[in-house]
């Protein structure tokens, strides 16, 4: 594309060639134009477009992910400050107020943590995961009995929560009620998930009451469980294979003391 300056000059010269005629022949004076770069044409048929700005859903899904992702990082100041973004929107969010309750929870601040719990039950009361978040924070605060109500409201909301059962059966455990801890883990295991952290607590249970065949052959169990791809256990492989080993040598220690 010529400049305008350039079309401007051409007209110009147009005018002065008809203003000058006479009857006397005269030769055309060619005008040098300077060289300009040509303009790039843009197609608008793929010229791009702006971003239409996110929903309020997207936007509240998008901070979601990004609290979440926070959390398993163990970022949990960020984590905080993000669902608190998420519940100033939204303070009718059941989910968030439990989600950023764990999260209070895994950093210590116990006290945020049950009122958000609390606070979550108060919007949606049938939110079976409220419930298991709860009773574990009465089981640390060894109030057993309100632990086990818990986790009783959330497998009467959920019969497949594996948490809940396998929580349950810790804390019944810690009631020396051995035989109901392990009716607790083994029905958790019929529901196929999360079998490795299962067997290690039911080891850990079979020993405690003093069967230590048992125990050890859950620990193995466990232990092969850990070594298959893509095993998902609460807290990270690492960390339960080095506790099932601690409970291993704890079990062991006596019959190699013996002569």
């Amino acid at each position: 594309m010529r400049s305008s300056t350039g079309r401007q000059e051409k007209a110009n010269n147009a005018d002065r060639s008809r203003n000058g005629l006479s009857t006397t022949a005269r030769p055309a004076l060619r005008v040098q134009k300077r060289w300009q770069p040509r303009a790039r044409r843009v197609d608008t048929a793929i010229a791009p477009r702006a971003a239409a700005p996110l929903s309020h859903t997207e936007l509240e899904t998008a901070l979601r992910q990004e609290a979440l992702q926070a959390a398993q990082r163990g970022d949990h100041q960020e984590a905080i400050a993000l669902f608190t973004m998420i519940l100033e929107q939204n303070p009718s969010s059941a989910r968030d107020y439990n989600n950023r309750g764990l999260v209070y929870f895994q950093s210590g601040d116990m006290e945020r943590a049950i009122a958000d719990y609390n606070q979550a039950l108060a919007l949606d009361s049938t939110l079976d995961s409220v419930y298991n978040n709860r009773a574990n924070y009465y089981a640390t605060q060894g109030k057993f009995l309100e632990a086990i109500l818990d986790y009783d409201a959330a497998l009467n909301l959920n019969p497949t929560n594996v948490r809940a059962w396998l929580n349950q059966g810790i804390t019944l455990r810690e009631l020396e009620m051995h035989d109901r801890a392990l009716e607790c883990f083994d029905f958790a295991l019929r529901l196929g998930r999360l079998e490795a952290h299962i067997y290690a607590e039911r080891g850990r249970t079979h020993h405690l009451w003093g069967d230590w065949n048992a125990a050890l052959a859950d620990y193995q169990r466990a232990i092969e469980r850990l070594l298959l791809p893509n095993t998902a256990t609460p807290g990270g492989a690492a960390r339960l294979r080095l506790q099932i080993e601690v409970w291993k040598d704890e079990l062991l220690a006596p019959l190699e003391s013996e002569p």
